[in-house]
């Protein structure tokens, strides 16, 4: 065998390598519902349990499902919101570094921010917003943090929301 098709068997080899292990974890983690808006997508990861348990009872079941208070409302900006997660989730879960009990990052705590704000604005127009300062943004969730998902979620305490670097707990 001369030294080319060697080459190209290898390069073979390692290609179908990494898309059978690609398929595999594609069809392992259930990726084609991750496409979907079914609230049930979300607990295919068990740390995500007592977030959809709690979302359940909440006062927000039979209103708004977890794509529509976590994910923008743009076609584009949803998917990019949802490839951005996904990849910071299989990075976590993979490498074991993720904050137990999960919490909120700032950027999904703006696009929680802002569909609160699309669906409650004329509840709160000029009113909430005026105790905003310049320097440390008021949110909704800052008052109303179990509205979506209960006080308490599962096996732990919700911890305060922690919605933007330095503001504490």
């Amino acid at each position: 065998m001369d030294r080319l098709k060697k080459f190209y068997f290898f390069f073979l080899f390692i290609t179908s390598l990494f898309c059978g292990l690609g398929l595999f974890t594609f069809h392992y983690a259930e990726g084609l519902s991750y496409f979907s808006t079914d609230p049930k997508a979300c607990v295919n990861c068990h740390i995500m349990q007592p977030q959809y348990n709690s979302w359940k009872r909440s006062s927000h079941h039979s209103v708004a499902s977890c794509v529509e208070c976590h994910l923008p409302h743009n076609f584009i900006n949803k998917y990019i919101a949802k490839a951005d997660n996904g990849y910071r989730h299989s990075k976590g879960f993979t490498f074991q570094d993720f904050h137990e009990p999960i919490m909120i990052s700032p950027r999904n705590s703006q696009i929680l921010q802002e569909n609160c704000m699309r669906c409650h604005s004329p509840l709160v127009h000029g009113s909430a917003l005026t105790f905003a300062s310049d320097t440390q943004p008021v949110s909704c969730v800052h008052c109303h943090s179990g509205v979506g998902h209960g006080e308490r979620t599962g096996v732990g305490r919700f911890e305060k929301f922690k919605l933007y670097e330095g503001e504490k707990g």
